[in-house]
C-alpha cells in the first residue's frame, strides 16, 4: 500500500495496481458461474456477445501492459471458447500487475493507462454484469466499498464478498 513518505510517482503506480486489484474483482464476480450458453447471448442485433467482450477485455490488458512497455500495439483478437478466455483475461490482468509491480520504467503516465485500459475495463465489465441480468442469469449486487481488495490479488480466485444484495 502507497504511504505518504513515498515518491508521488510510486504512490501513483500502487493505486494503479489496486485499481487493475479492482478490475481483477469485478471481473471474477462477473464472470463466475457464468452458464456456458452465456458467451453467445445477444440482447439485441447490434450488441457484442459477452465472449466479444471478454475478448476485448483481455485486449485491453495486453494494450496497456504494451504501452507500459513503451511498444503499444493493439490486437482485435477473435474469441476463444469462454473458459480459455476467462483464463487469457486473468493472464493478462496478472502479466501487467508483475509489470506495474516491477521496478521497470513505465514509458506512459500512470493517468494514461488509467484512463484509458482501466477505465475502459470497468466499462466492458459492467457490460458483462450487465448482459447476464438481462440473460436471466444476474450476479448480486454489492458494496464493493466495503470489498476485500488488495494489489497484486488479480486472478480469477478472489475473496468472498463481505455485503451483497440484490
Amino acid at each position: 500500500m502507497a504511504t505518504p513518505t513515498q515518491p508521488v510517482a510510486d504512490q501513483k503506480r500502487e493505486l494503479l495496481r489496486h485499481v487493475l486489484a479492482t478490475v481483477a474483482y469485478r471481473g471474477s464476480k462477473a464472470l463466475r458461474g457464468a452458464p456456458e450458453e452465456f458467451a453467445s447471448f445477444r440482447a439485441s442485433e447490434t450488441t457484442r456477445t459477452p465472449a466479444k467482450i471478454l475478448a476485448h477485455l483481455g485486449d485491453l490488458m495486453d494494450w496497456a501492459l504494451s504501452m507500459a512497455r513503451g511498444k503499444e500495439e493493439w490486437h482485435d483478437s477473435t474469441p476463444l471458447a469462454w473458459d480459455e478466455e476467462v483464463r487469457r483475461f486473468f493472464a493478462a490482468t496478472s502479466a501487467l500487475d508483475t509489470y506495474l509491480g516491477s521496478t521497470e520504467p513505465l514509458a506512459v503516465t500512470t493517468e494514461r493507462l488509467f484512463q484509458g485500459a482501466m477505465a475502459d475495463s470497468l466499462s466492458h465489465i459492467g457490460q458483462i454484469a450487465m448482459l447476464r441480468r438481462i440473460a436471466g442469469n444476474a450476479i448480486k449486487a454489492e458494496n464493493y466499498s466495503r470489498a476485500e481488495i488488495v494489489a497484486g490479488r488479480v486472478g480469477a480466485e478472489q475473496t468472498s464478498p463481505k455485503q451483497e444484495f440484490d
